[in-house]
């Protein structure tokens, strides 16, 4: 199993944030950069991952309701897909 550590402190901005999750969670070069993308991207794929994501207090401090939609869609994907556990701190 894949362990990912996302740190809430470097997701700052939109592009900022979707950059840095491209790039943690190794998701392809298609990825279109939004909510609707990364729920595509995480709900298709069936690798073993841990998503331990630390401060999201600060994800919902520097995006707000976008920072919260972000912390609701890792929730709900570890509810979608079996292959990938969350955990947010």
């Amino acid at each position: 199993m894949i362990e990912i550590r996302l740190n809430g402190y470097r997701m700052t901005d939109k592009v900022t944030t979707h950059e840095y999750l491209k790039e943690k969670l190794s998701l392809p070069e298609y990825y279109g950069n939004n909510l609707d993308a990364l729920w595509d991207c995480l709900s298709t794929d069936f690798s073993q991952k841990k998503i331990n994501i630390y401060y999201s207090d600060k994800i919902i401090e520097n995006l707000g309701s976008y920072g919260k939609l972000i912390v609701k869609l890792f929730r709900e994907i570890s509810r979608e897909n079996g292959s990938i556990e969350v955990n947010i701190y």
